[in-house]
């Protein structure tokens, strides 16, 4: 894959998006989801995250029961069991998808060789699926906190395994001063903020592309200078 490229070319190749996720969740939970018509197992299973997920944001994941969710979707406590059993396991869910979308992107650039090209093709896959899988990724940052230990363990593994791709690729950079694992940490933050603080990037009319090209800047000019 080439190291520039922009948010809709990225929509093209990305290995999950908002419209295949359904089928990757009923596909991967198919063990656990005892609804076996495709076509109406895909319709709920979008309405269940997006209620979870709106939901989450007006009265917290804590707070919020299956029942509140029954009443956002539409489905009966039995029909709502078709697909899960707990709030724990729509957790575990949403956590997935997000490990699943960190993990497999990256494997799209492993033939870049320039470090400097590949962190920037890493920068922007990343701000990009976080742009496409903007409610997961927001969820898993803001809502971790208040999960059972063992998913709070998972959410900061999947952070942390981001975090060291990102420092690898960095201690690859020739005459390179400083911390890979800092220099790592800052870019995570970065695109962290632009997932997680939409409203100040909307107020600005600032796109996923204007965004990636500012942190691309950004990070070739700190390392330039390093």
């Amino acid at each position: 894959m080439p190291a520039q490229f922009d948010f809709q070319q990225f929509q093209a190749m990305t290995p999950l998006d908002g419209v295949n996720i359904w089928a990757y969740l009923l596909d991967r939970y198919a063990d656990r989801i005892t609804v076996k018509r495709r076509k109406p197992a895909l319709e709920n299973l979008e309405k269940i995250f997006n209620a979870t997920f709106k939901l989450a944001n007006e009265v917290g994941f804590r707070a919020m029961n299956l029942r509140d969710l029954c009443g956002e979707t539409g489905l009966s406590m039995g029909g709502l069991y078709g697909y899960i059993a707990s709030k724990d396991q729509l957790a575990e869910m949403i956590e997935d998808v997000v490990r699943h979308a960190t993990h497999e992107v990256p494997k799209m650039f492993t033939d870049v060789a320039d470090p400097l090209d590949r962190l920037e093709a890493l920068i922007r896959a990343s701000i990009y699926v976080s742009e496409i899988l903007q409610p997961w990724f927001y969820f898993v940052f803001m809502d971790s906190r208040v999960l059972q230990a063992e998913q709070r363990g998972t959410a900061k593994e999947s952070e942390l395994h981001v975090q060291t791709l990102f420092a690898e690729v960095i201690a690859q950079v020739p005459d390179l001063r400083g911390s890979p694992d800092l220099i790592a940490a800052h870019i995570l933050a970065t695109f962290q903020d632009w997932y997680v603080k939409r409203w100040k990037y909307r107020a600005a009319d600032i796109g996923p592309d204007r965004f990636a090209d500012s942190a691309v800047r950004m990070m070739r000019g700190y390392l330039a200078l390093a």
